[in-house]
């Protein structure tokens, strides 16, 4: 079975090469470095051998950080190894500074994994998510290196997909020593798997351990004096395709009543930055980009986040958020509405939250949340709740309720160690 799916592959690899590579405004080059995805890996500036965290592309980067910072807490000279597979990914990395070392992950050929693993030695791999590739994981095991799944999901959508090609899945469960799951659902689903019970933990979502610094909370009230502190101001935060212009329909309705509200318009990618900044000119609204020197006024309609990093900064400076990928069918599923919730800013959701499920469902649960399934109702919830001004008191629970799931990181160091 594994053979054909690398006879597979080798046919595939072409097209995922070129979507890997194929150059888009705002994503950063591979340069030299394309080398790294096929094993031929720089080796690493220490002998000991690291521990490895893949990460394949931003998000799992950003779940990855707590982990990496915890285990550097409990033991500085431990080396930590950090590979991801997207460009973008690795400049998330590169916000770690010396507190790790990055490579790009080998593609999924034996061949490529080996490579990696002669040169960089690690002791074991910690998986971020459930990024599982049969030929990486066979290689890894042979070479007795213990394989760890943190923070892995694993919706009912992904548990269809892979019960229809259980021996593929058989090929990947095999060879993880442990699975920790962000919910009962996840563990549940991979034991339905055939995953053996005593391998796999609930720890909660990494995501649920993110610490907003004074200085975070502070930069995004800066942002809210610049952009007008009589003003209500609402954010759409990492919209994708197809939604942009939904959000932009929304926001010209909630001009008729409260034509002095700004919306902070943050796309997913950078590079739609510019294609959306078009989209909101050619709407009629008059829009800024944060980079722009040109001063925010009372007939600025959107403000445009085309930097990367700032997100906590353009969500804090919100009374309430939309989070994207929520709009666009079953393609995204949503994204985290952690940030927002410890940042006390209301958010809203489309129906397709799949992927943050658990979260939502507890949030709105507790009417902390509320969901929205069109142009037309999320104008009509944004115009009701700036009139009954309820969005601070339900910000505040937000914040209650957010600090209620906290704890994972240590839960997951307890079982890696």
């Amino acid at each position: 079975m594994r053979y054909l799916y690398s006879l597979l592959l080798t046919f595939l690899s072409p097209f995922l090469l070129y979507s890997l590579y194929k150059k888009k405004e705002g994503k950063p080059h591979f340069g030299k470095r394309w080398k790294e995805h096929f094993g031929i890996t720089p080796s690493l500036k220490t002998k000991q051998p690291p521990i490895w965290i893949h990460a394949v592309s931003v998000g799992e980067a950003i779940a990855a950080a707590p982990i990496i910072k915890a285990l550097k807490n409990q033991n500085p000279e431990q080396p930590i190894l950090v590979t991801t597979t997207t460009s973008t990914g690795a400049e998330q990395i590169e916000k770690l500074g010396d507190l790790v070392e990055h490579r790009y992950m080998p593609i999924d050929f034996c061949f490529s994994v080996r490579g990696f693993l002669k040169a960089t030695k690690p002791e074991k791999m910690l998986i971020m998510e459930t990024e599982l590739w049969p030929n990486t994981l066979h290689t890894v095991a042979k070479f007795g290196i213990p394989i760890s799944v943190l923070n892995a999901r694993l919706s009912e959508k992904s548990f269809l997909g892979y019960k229809k090609v259980q021996p593929i899945f058989n090929l990947l469960g095999k060879h993880l020593t442990q699975i920790c799951c962000q919910y009962k659902e996840d563990a549940d689903r991979f034991v339905d798997l055939g995953i053996p019970h005593e391998k796999v933990h609930v720890t909660g979502s990494v995501k649920f351990d993110i610490t907003i610094t004074d200085k975070t909370i502070e930069s995004g009230k800066q942002l809210r004096y610049m952009l007008g502190t009589k003003r209500k101001v609402w954010i759409a935060a990492s919209t994708h395709e197809g939604e942009d212009e939904q959000v932009l329909a929304a926001h010209k309705l909630l001009l008729k009543t409260f034509p002095d509200t700004l919306l902070i318009l943050v796309p997913r990618h950078p590079e739609r930055f510019n294609s959306v900044f078009e989209l909101c000119q050619n709407s009629g609204l008059n829009c800024i980009k944060r980079t722009s020197k040109k001063p925010v006024n009372v007939n600025t309609n959107v403000y445009l986040g085309n930097t990367m990093g700032e997100m906590l900064t353009l969500i804090g400076a919100a009374d309430i958020c939309f989070m994207g990928g929520s709009l666009v069918g079953n393609k995204v599923g949503g994204h985290n509405v952690i940030e927002p919730s410890l940042l006390k800013v209301l958010t809203l959701t489309g129906p397709s939250y799949y992927n943050f499920q658990q979260i939502y469902d507890y949030l709105i649960s507790n009417n902390a949340s509320f969901i929205i399934k069109d142009t037309i109702e999320l104008a009509s919830l944004l115009e009701k709740l700036i009139k009954s001004n309820k969005y601070k008191d339900i910000g505040d629970n937000c914040y209650k309720l957010a600090n209620n799931l906290t704890g994972s990181v240590n839960k997951t160091l307890k079982i890696i160690s």
